[in-house]
């Protein structure tokens, strides 16, 4: 049934700090803290969890993304830094290290590998905007904003969006040929509760988590509320798209430390980034 959600893993397998799933090629859903912190975890499409990997000592995993190559990278936000995992060997490497960077916190990414990163001060209630090239190098956007936290680029990669958790609001940018960003203007502004991570699908819908709601809110590439899928917790925290064709939604929940899932209408971009659509 399409937008019931489900309980993908047991309870408490992941701690309250489970966040940043994001799926491989193969299907397969990566998030961190692990059944403690400093881990990622990985589950398969049937919902049975294992350990992937240990993160280096001093590194605190929250945001993963994969790009479109098929390499995992983590947001570290302990150490102000972004790391990539290969996925092969497991080697991890520091893809981003900027000290000026309260915590990279979630990320998005273009088919040519330009990174975006939000950066919440959760203390002041403010934050950062950033972009990183292929190399690594981090460019700062934006400062002054509101605790930025939720960050996707849309399918046709005309538009970036962030939101700000305690704010409760989205912005959108337009970006250039260069992936450059202006033209900033207010997306939507939520009445209440919390936001956190943020998804298009290949439609340009975007899909919000709504914190301590329990529901997942969809917008139209317009910024008409479209949809609100209730799930089972109410603390999620992030979400991504997978399984074979790119129609199964996986949300983190941190009241429940698991994973729920259900089946949506269109693919993810997510999973359309890996699968060279």
């Amino acid at each position: 049934m399409l937008y019931k959600s489900r309980l993908l893993t047991k309870p408490h397998v992941f701690t309250s700090g489970i966040e940043g799933p994001a799926c491989d090629r193969e299907g397969n859903l990566y998030a961190v803290n692990y059944a403690r912190k400093h881990t990622i975890g990985a589950v398969t499409p049937q919902g049975d969890s294992r350990l992937f990997l240990e993160l280096p000592a001093g590194a605190t995993g929250n945001a993963i993304r994969f790009h479109p190559s098929g390499r995992m990278f983590i947001a570290d936000y302990t150490g102000h830094r972004i790391l990539s995992v290969d996925m092969q060997s497991l080697e991890i490497d520091t893809f981003m290290e900027q000290p000026a960077m309260n915590q990279p916190n979630d990320l998005a990414v273009t088919r040519s590998g330009i990174w975006f990163a939000s950066d919440p001060n959760w203390k002041q209630s403010d934050g950062k905007l950033w972009r990183i090239d292929e190399n690594g190098k981090a460019e700062l956007l934006e400062s002054g904003m509101g605790t930025t936290n939720g960050i996707e680029v849309s399918y046709d990669e005309r538009t970036l969006y962030v939101n700000e958790t305690i704010q409760r609001r989205i912005w959108q940018y337009d970006l250039t040929a260069d992936r450059r960003i202006n033209n900033k203007r207010l997306f939507y502004e939520f009445a209440d509760y919390g936001l956190d991570g943020m998804r298009c699908d290949v439609e340009g819908n975007v899909y919000v988590t709504r914190f301590g709601k329990g529901t997942i809110a969809v917008l139209t590439p317009q910024g008409k509320p479209i949809r609100e899928i209730t799930l089972h917790g109410k603390q999620c925290t992030n979400l991504t798209f997978g399984g074979t064709d790119g129609r199964s939604c996986y949300v983190t929940m941190a009241d429940t430390g698991s994973v729920e899932t259900f089946r949506t209408e269109v693919a993810g971009r997510c999973w359309a980034l890996l699968h060279g659509q």
